[in-house]
């Protein structure tokens, strides 16, 4: 059962969806809580694990993604619907998040052929250890393959600091984790699923994603097994904005 905040918090978000090309302010979204503005900024993050404007950049980027798949619509003009005022910081902030130029990401469909772990975080910390655990089915309904990464953040977005391609939930084991606070991302695919999954607001069929995290990577740190729980994907979750691939093979994590 949903509570009084996240009510308000999906009234902020399914507003964010009716409104990406508007320059919508924090006094604007917490007015449509009806919470103060402070009071909503804490309240939004505690319910999303986001930041409100982090939450409307990653919604922008995803309904980007889903225009350059579907409609013959210009960079530029793409831009400016999902509220960029500057196509060359849309393109920089595409390209960091989905991994893939906009013009790129169309010409291959939205998909990557290989999906590169972040290189910069090899040398961080003096001992690095491994993160595993299970990933366990929805409740109701079946899967396909699963990406499970490792983030610096709870948006599944940019290089995963660690990644794998599992067949299906299942056992999972993330190598050479270095030192520092991470989160456990997981989604299905299948090669059915279109590259850029529904939202909450479209008449198909969510993802299924799960989350866990934070985890915390010290120099004595074991890690426990980490149980990951597939579900439909809420209003509440960020999108998926890493760019994907459904061939196994080429799925596999490579650093550089």
């Amino acid at each position: 059962m949903r509570n009084i905040s996240e009510e308000a918090v999906e009234r902020v978000i399914e507003n964010m969806y009716l409104n990406l090309g508007e320059q919508l302010t924090i006094d604007d979204m917490a007015r449509t809580a009806l919470f103060s503005k402070f009071h909503f900024s804490r309240v939004f993050r505690q319910v999303t694990g986001v930041s409100p404007g982090r939450f409307l950049s990653a919604l922008r980027l995803q309904e980007a993604k889903r225009l350059l798949i579907s409609t013959t619509m210009t960079v530029a003009d793409i831009s400016n619907q999902v509220g960029y005022t500057s196509v060359g910081t849309f393109s920089s902030r595409f390209k960091s998040s989905v991994g893939l130029a906009p013009s790129l990401y169309r010409q291959r469909g939205g998909v990557r052929p290989r999906i590169h772990t972040d290189p910069r975080r090899n040398d961080w910390g003096t001992r690095s250890v491994s993160v595993g655990g299970r990933i366990l089915p929805p409740e109701d309904g079946t899967t396909g393959t699963v990406f499970v990464g490792l983030f610096p953040e709870p948006i599944p977005q940019g290089s995963p600091i660690r990644c794998t391609v599992l067949d299906g939930p299942g056992r999972f084991r993330l190598d050479r984790v270095p030192q520092g606070t991470w989160y456990v991302l997981a989604h299905s695919l299948s090669d059915d699923d279109p590259p850029v999954p529904a939202g909450p607001l479209a008449d198909e069929p969510v993802p299924w994603v799960g989350s866990h995290g934070p985890i915390s990577i010290a120099a004595d740190t074991v890690p426990l097994p980490v149980v990951v729980q597939l579900r439909p994907m809420r209003m509440i979750d960020p999108p998926v904005l890493l760019a994907l691939t459904f061939i196994r093979t080429d799925a596999n994590a490579t650093t550089g």
